[in-house]
């Protein structure tokens, strides 16, 4: 389970014996009926800070304030936590003023350092209070009840916040609705990616929550911008912002290719003046990468560029599209010829979004997967060989929770390779090109096909190309190109194109972004997980190589 962020990287587990989760928050939280309910999903032991003392001193809480003293009791708390954090197991509660103290805090911050989970149980002070003033062992909330647990919430909870790396929101909800946030929120993965404009990349189910903190107060009004396919999503997304305070804009697009144009943005961008948005305002893209792609697009030319962030539903925009700054449009003369570089406020990849999407829609999606698997993450093909059935029979509706961790992580690892090349170079000037593995090729076939062939299995062609070119030249052997066609082609990714003539590849092949000047440019490897350029090849290769993917194979 990974709850760190990492630079570009699969987050590391645990390397200490300790608590999956410790929940802190005010009396009335409801932090020991929702740490008991995970501890029974999860089977695992729960533990009750509180309860615990209870049971060693054989005395209650308000006997121990009343007989030594709190500062005795905290002197036990602090020892009885301490211990906790480096030997219990399971979920652990803590009573609400425990992280107050100086010597507790220390073992939380220690705990937390070291990639311990703290989530802070949040709601509303009205409701927490009722719970709390309900309850017969609250020894500090004597005298005046109310007044004295408000001056505590607003003593502790700057705390609470500082300390957790999660915050749950319990407003009004069942403890099995807090619970199962608490676990996705244990269960998310998280990729960082640096460099001027740093973000995060989140991945897991309901992290859609997460949009919330990206944009903050500052926005009055979102731009949601979305794609038909997915009105199921948008629809919940736009209501969620409603709820958050935002005035919505909804900006319904055509699906795919054909929503990424110059009109379409055009037509955007007069919205956005006839409902007054400003600098201050921002933009929420959801839907598949040509969605998302506009969303960057429109955020980053709106009054020279306002914030925005990414909610990919697809595969594809998952595990490409949504991440690295490429923002952009087509026009007839080709594809992403016209764009920015221009970083989002985060990508939340909430995977409760493939729920809906197709199979075929799916497996595209494993093209830019294999892809990083072949330029950097080797293990990321042995995941696809090991699971190539799964995968490409998949039943996005019912994807069951072993392949869920199996997706989750495919995903993670391919942002993970994404995050390190953009990184490097935001703006595609050397090492970032790597991430092109295939799509010299691919942006001709999408091209030439007006985009009815989908991206990720025009790359799957187009590394199959890379290969064939890669093996005419001395670089590649047979066997690896061979491997290239099998592990494509065992999750139903294409390997073979027979549709345009090479003139008009060639043609194309020019105008890709990676060309410099005169110069044909191309991404081959010289071994599996080793991408490099290779410039201005002989075009007698260049062509052989074409009649290859044509006849699929020598």
């Amino acid at each position: 389970m990974n709850h760190n962020k990492v630079n570009g990287s699969v987050t590391p587990k645990k390397q200490y014996r300790g608590p999956l989760v410790v929940i802190i928050g005010m009396p009335g939280a409801g932090k020991t009926r929702i740490g008991k309910e995970v501890s029974n999903m999860l089977k695992l032991s729960f533990m009750d800070s509180d309860v615990a003392i209870e049971r060693q001193e054989g005395a209650s809480i308000p006997s121990i304030f009343k007989d030594r003293g709190e500062d005795e009791f905290r002197s036990i708390e602090s020892d009885l936590i301490t211990k906790a954090l480096l030997d219990h197991q399971g979920v652990l509660s803590l009573g609400g003023g425990a992280p107050m103290q100086r010597r507790t805090r220390q073992a939380l911050e220690r705990y937390r350092d070291q990639g311990g989970l703290i989530a802070y149980l949040d709601a509303d002070p009205e409701e927490m209070m009722e719970r709390a003033l309900r309850s017969q062992n609250r020894p500090l909330l004597s005298g005046d009840a109310r007044g004295e647990w408000l001056r505590l919430y607003d003593e502790r909870r700057p705390v609470f916040e500082q300390l957790a790396n999660i915050v749950i929101s319990t407003h009004r909800a069942a403890p099995s609705v807090g619970a199962h946030k608490l676990i996705n929120a244990i269960q998310e993965r998280v990729v960082h990616v640096s460099g001027a404009d740093p973000y995060d990349v989140r991945i897991g189910d309901g992290v859609l929550d997460h949009v919330r903190e990206l944009l903050g107060s500052k926005p009055v009004r979102v731009a949601l911008i979305h794609t038909a396919p997915v009105q199921r999503h948008s629809d919940a997304a736009r209501a969620q912002l409603r709820t958050w305070g935002y005035q919505v804009l909804d900006i319904s697009i055509r699906d795919a290719e054909a929503g990424k144009t110059v009109q379409v943005a055009s037509g955007i961008w007069k919205r956005l003046a006839d409902e007054g948005f400003t600098r201050s305002d921002a933009v929420v893209g959801l839907g598949g990468g040509a969605a998302t792609d506009v969303a960057g697009f429109v955020a980053a030319t709106w009054m020279r560029g306002i914030a925005y962030v990414n909610c990919p539903t697809s595969l594809l925009a998952m595990v490409d599209a949504s991440t690295g700054g490429k923002t952009g449009v087509n026009i007839p003369e080709g594809k992403n010829l016209v764009g920015s570089f221009y970083t989002p406020l985060g990508v939340v990849a909430d995977t409760r979004f493939l729920a809906t999407l197709p199979n075929d829609i799916f497996i595209e999606g494993l093209g830019e997967v294999v892809k990083s698997g072949f330029i950097m993450d080797t293990h990321i093909l042995d995941i696809v060989e090991e699971h190539a059935k799964e995968l490409r029979s998949i039943d996005c509706a019912n994807i069951t929770p072993q392949m869920h961790d199996v997706i989750a992580e495919l995903i993670e690892r391919t942002v993970s390779v994404k995050s390190k090349h953009v990184s490097a170079d935001l703006k595609e000037s050397g090492m970032r090109e790597f991430l092109n593995y295939g799509h010299t090729l691919a942006h001709a076939i999408e091209q030439i096909e007006h985009f009815r062939w989908r991206h990720g299995q025009a790359v799957a062609v187009g590394m199959v190309y890379a290969a064939e070119l890669a093996n005419i030249l001395g670089y590649l052997d047979d066997n690896t190109v061979e491997f290239h066609r099998s592990i494509l082609a065992s999750v139903g990714l294409a390997t073979s194109w027979d549709g345009g003539d090479f003139d008009s590849v060639l043609a194309l092949m020019h105008r890709d972004k990676k060309a410099r000047g005169n110069t044909l440019r191309f991404v081959i490897l010289d071994r599996i997980g080793h991408p490099i350029h290779l410039d201005n090849p002989p075009e007698s290769a260049v062509k052989e190589a074409f009649e290859r993917i044509r006849s699929n194979g020598r």
